[in-house]
């Protein structure tokens, strides 16, 4: 029988995976800069923590969810987002304690499940980076969360970029917005979709977001949410607008974007690509906003939270080849059996000074492995024959210039560095 990975998932190769850790590094560099530190919570969680948090008429928890029930008869689910299970993890920590600073700012890292058709940049298991900052409910640390973003994808390479806000108001204007957008669809009923239907009942907002080529065309003239917001939303809102203006932020306000999980109020963003690696128009890349209100949902206090993700595996539609895989310092080449155990010994000691060796393991003749020397990109070659061993000497060479220098191996074991840079200055 050949076994093959499940539909939907990807194995991530030698190769490519140093890709995924570039862009790992440069979020960890990002985030720190502004004082986001990493949180690690589990892959699954109680089934509850999701659905209470994103919603039931929400895809995510409607359709997408991986869910089973464990050996206690407890249903559970693989996380299909990053947010939820953070604030669950900030609630149970009790994170809001007068001991921590507020913004509490945390970001993530990991796979996330989701049972839809898998297609390009999108898989049944992929992966996020997000963050998420407590506990403020500043218009400014809207439009700081929305630069961090932008120093992320900019500082990872990533070109022609948009970026879409909308606000969804406070919960007052959400209940005018609402009742409008029932009295404006009602009439529509019967048009729309089954689940635009079953939306209208419980979260008529929902089908703005309706992937229906009907739906679309019927909420065309649907009111905007921008007419029903209250003084102190309308005001949270321009001065996140001014702030972005301040940060030299180009920005569009798109009236109908929503986000596909209901916990989100006030500010939402999304950040896109007009890549060809796309095809035409812009894909988005990285959304988020503000959700207030979803920390006492979970059973914590009145703390307000923003926060964004970004997918990984889109990410590196857009990055293509641009990371180069880490240079080799240096191969070993063994001339006989005799000299590999002095060749791992050297092997070993120079990883110890933190340079990387590497050497044959397959008992090759010298010719095939300075070819592998050559096809790994090895900056230097070590030699070790029957000469060197008895004279406890080592024969380097640099391999882009040809400079080449017989020296003691006690050099080598004792300081790398100097032997490079000795070889390597320019004559």
């Amino acid at each position: 029988m050949a076994y093959q990975r499940p539909k939907g998932t990807a194995d991530i190769l030698p190769g490519d995976s140093e890709s995924w850790q570039h862009v790992e590094r440069v979020a960890n560099d990002i985030f720190n800069r502004y004082r986001y530190h990493e949180i690690r919570t589990p892959i699954f969680e109680s089934a509850d923590v999701f659905a209470r948090s994103s919603g039931e008429t929400s895809d995510i928890v409607s359709k997408e969810m991986y869910t089973f029930k464990d050996k206690g008869d407890r249903m559970m689910a693989l996380r299909p987002e990053g947010t939820a299970g953070v604030v669950r993890a900030y609630v149970e920590n009790k994170l809001y304690g007068p001991e921590f600073g507020k913004p509490y700012k945390v970001w993530y890292k990991g796979p996330m499940f989701r049972y839809e058709r898998p297609q390009s940049g999108r898989q049944r298991q992929f992966h996020q980076i997000g963050v998420e900052a407590f506990g403020s409910s500043s218009p400014a640390l809207d439009a700081e969360t929305i630069a961090m973003a932008r120093d992320l994808l900019t500082t990872m390479g990533v070109a022609n970029l948009k970026f879409v806000i909308n606000t969804l108001g406070d919960p007052d204007s959400r209940a005018a917005f609402h009742q409008a957008l029932i009295d404006y669809l009602t009439p529509f009923k019967d048009e729309l979709s089954d689940d635009s239907k079953v939306r209208l009942e419980k979260n008529p907002l929902r089908i703005l977001d309706s992937k229906d080529h009907h739906d679309q065309e019927i909420v065309a003239n649907a009111p905007s949410i921008l007419d029903y917001l209250t003084d102190a939303a309308r005001t949270h809102f321009e001065a996140v607008q001014q702030n972005l203006t301040t940060l030299g932020i180009e920005y569009e306000v798109d009236s109908t974007m929503v986000r596909g999980l209901d916990y989100y109020n006030h500010t939402i963003f999304e950040v896109m690509s007009s890549s060809p690696v796309f095809g035409s128009g812009y894909t988005t890349v990285l959304a988020g906003g503000r959700y207030n209100g979803l920390v006492e949902q979970l059973g914590g206090p009145d703390t307000p939270g923003v926060g964004f993700a970004m997918g990984v595996e889109r990410l590196m539609l857009l990055l293509g080849d641009q990371v180069e895989p880490a240079q080799l310092d240096t191969y070993i080449v063994a001339i006989d059996q005799s000299a590999q155990e002095t060749a791992l010994q050297l092997a070993t000691a120079i990883r110890g000074q933190g340079y990387s060796a590497d050497m044959d393991f397959m008992d090759r003749k010298a010719k095939a492995q300075f070819k592998s020397a050559n096809k790994e990109g090895a900056r230097l070659t070590i030699t070790l024959g029957s000469q060197e061993l008895a004279d406890h000497t080592a024969s380097v060479k640099v391999m882009a210039t040809g400079q080449q220098e017989v020296v003691p191996q006690s050099d080598l074991t004792s300081d790398f560095a100097a032997v490079v840079a000795r070889l390597t200055a320019t004559k």
